[in-house]
């Protein structure tokens, strides 16, 4: 038994940080599917562009018959969805994501901006593509979604193993597809550069300036160098015991997250203290404390 002790968090109603984290995220949710409205309907429907996923359909519904609102197309596309989800992934998640989708979808069928005035329309794609990705990554700030492939694929990761991202993927493919054969090739080519900055700028959103990097590091000195990264940067350190392949020789190697603005001090300090080091570092797109886990898991 750790000496450490373990509570489970209190989530009653009456508890005040409950509170604040549910109106923080609807009110993140609603912000973020506002400035989606206004991507769709000031940039993506007047210049007719395409888009992948859920939306990515209801948009070429509407292209085909106007008469349909591209919101309450998206609406009743994803009602199955939302039905899927409730009785495979986790409650909350789909709590949150209900919402997210009735606010989208009102969102897209209410709020109807003036159309931006971009001749262009490579740069119409570009910033219909950053202020989608500001409004999704908002969005996904929460304990939700706005509906749509997420909740597809998140039910086939659980039941078949496949990977979120590929399935996303594979859907806005086929999407844009389709699209490139009911419109033209041009649309669909147009549609790339607007998914792929939103996608930039949604990443950028969700990890802000606040990305890390985690660096591995191999030497002969751990224990100095372990403490110049306490001492001179004030960041944690792990060691991993590991054994060299060829030698067999033991090595005690470094483990650390710093920011990218560390980056350059670590390399000094290291090559300082050893210079026949080895350093390995990669991006980190997120970093969680023991107590976050996927929403959708619990």
């Amino acid at each position: 038994m750790s000496s450490t002790e373990c509570s489970v968090p209190d989530r009653s109603p009456k508890n005040f940080a409950y509170w604040k984290k549910l109106c923080t995220n609807l009110f993140l949710m609603t912000a973020g599917s506002i400035i989606c409205a206004v991507g769709i309907n000031g940039v993506l429907v007047p210049q007719k562009f395409l888009s992948g996923g859920v939306i990515g359909v209801a948009l070429i519904i509407h292209y085909l018959v106007p008469s349909l609102d591209t919101g309450l197309i998206y609406f009743a596309l994803n009602i199955p969805l939302m039905v899927l989800g409730w009785f495979t992934v986790s409650h909350k998640f789909m709590g949150y994501t209900i919402y997210g989708m009735i606010i989208y979808s009102a969102a897209t069928w209410l709020i109807h901006p003036g159309v931006v005035s971009i001749e262009n329309r490579i740069l119409a794609a570009i910033f219909g593509g950053i202020i989608s990705g500001i409004g999704s990554g908002i969005t996904l700030k929460t304990q939700g979604s706005a509906g749509g492939t997420d909740i597809l694929a998140i039910y086939l990761n659980r039941k078949f193993g496949w990977k979120i991202g590929m399935t996303t993927s594979s859907f806005s493919a086929m999407v844009l597809t389709a699209g490139a054969f009911c419109f033209s090739l041009e649309k669909a080519l147009y549609a790339l550069i607007y998914v792929f900055t939103s996608g930039r700028v949604l990443d950028a959103v969700l990890t802000g300036f606040n990305q890390r990097k985690s660096v591995m590091i191999v030497s002969q000195c751990p224990e100095v160098i372990a403490s110049l990264i306490i001492s001179k940067l004030h960041r944690g350190v792990t060691f991993l015991e590991g054994s060299g392949g060829y030698t067999g020789d033991k090595k005690m190697v470094i483990f650390s997250i710093i920011t990218m603005i560390e980056l350059a001090k670590m390399k000094e300090l290291v090559f300082a203290a050893d210079p026949d080091a080895f350093v390995v570092v990669h991006d980190t797109m997120e970093v969680l404390g023991y107590k976050h886990r996927a929403i959708h898991m619990e």
